[in-house]
């Protein structure tokens, strides 16, 4: 993916976000202290036929989704504390279950505000999965990831840039880690060392991360995260991870997510890597 491609992605987000949002009129009063969110869900689909003549095969298909934020907001410092866990599985015909998604994401931010928009922060995420992941395509059917296999960890430092409540962004030097046991390849291998296979990876280089929360009416939502990381050592290949949500509230416990996520990593696919989901089910706000 061109360098050039995804810094005009990265900046007419920001711009986007920043010239419809940024003009409030109203200063608020800033809330010290935690504020904490929880929110799982479950989407269920199930179909099943007996003597249907228009053919067709019996499905059932599962989705788990857990989301929280735990944030204390101080007069000088803010501490920022996400994660995003899902998981669901598919089953069509006699088939067995198979994996549909598989997501464990943690995010920690600690912010100084050093001035009214511009801030150092320092930061560390990590992203792994829950259950083994396979390749189906073989005959039998191959194991080809774990939980922590791979896994990816990053830690950076730098400047935040957050002009209202709806749109942030950081900037910052980076440290990426990505470790393996039983699948290097293609996560942590270095191609280029034929006689030897290594099961993890460091780089270093710096990242781009931008959030946009969205509230566009009562009971809808916008979400979106874009993370790009430029490992110093090949600057020009660009790792991306874009993940947007949109939700709407059709009653208290109802809701409809559609989710659309944008992955590129060249040391893994020459090409990008797309999802979407379309989930209809029920949500509960533990906080």
């Amino acid at each position: 993916m061109k360098l050039k491609s995804v810094v005009l992605v990265l900046f007419l987000s920001i711009s986007w976000g920043t010239y419809v949002f940024a003009q409030e009129k109203t200063e608020k009063q800033p809330k010290y202290g935690w504020r904490k969110e929880m929110v799982g869900g479950i989407n269920l689909t199930q179909t099943s036929l007996s003597n249907w003549t228009q053919g067709g095969e019996n499905s059932l298909a599962w989705q788990l989704n857990f989301n929280f934020k735990f944030i204390n907001n101080q007069e000088r410092l803010n501490w920022a504390n996400s994660g995003k866990l899902t998981y669901g599985s598919t089953k069509i015909g006699d088939q067995e279950f198979r994996k549909s998604i598989d997501e464990i994401k943690l995010e920690s931010v600690l912010t100084y505000k050093f001035g009214k928009l511009i801030n150092p922060y320092v930061a560390c995420t990590a992203e792994t999965q829950f259950g083994p992941g396979y390749n189906y395509g073989t005959e039998p059917k191959t194991q080809i990831s774990s939980f922590m296999d791979p896994g990816y960890f990053r830690e950076s430092i730098g400047v935040g840039y957050q002009p209202n409540d709806i749109v942030k962004s950081r900037l910052g030097v980076a440290l990426k880690q990505t470790i393996t046991s039983d699948y290097p390849i293609p996560y942590a291998d270095d191609p280029d060392t034929v006689d030897k296979i290594e099961k993890t990876k460091n780089e270093f280089g710096a990242e781009s991360v931008t959030d946009i929360s969205w509230k566009i009416t009562k009971n809808s939502l916008f979400t979106s995260k874009l993370e790009l990381f430029y490992a110093f050592k090949a600057f020009d290949e660009t790792d991306v991870n874009w993940d947007n949500v949109f939700t709407i509230m059709i009653s208290k416990y109802i809701n409809i997510n559609i989710n659309f996520k944008l992955f590129y990593d060249k040391d893994i696919s020459n090409k990008r890597q797309i999802k979407q989901a379309i989930a209809f089910g029920l949500s509960y706000s533990f906080l």
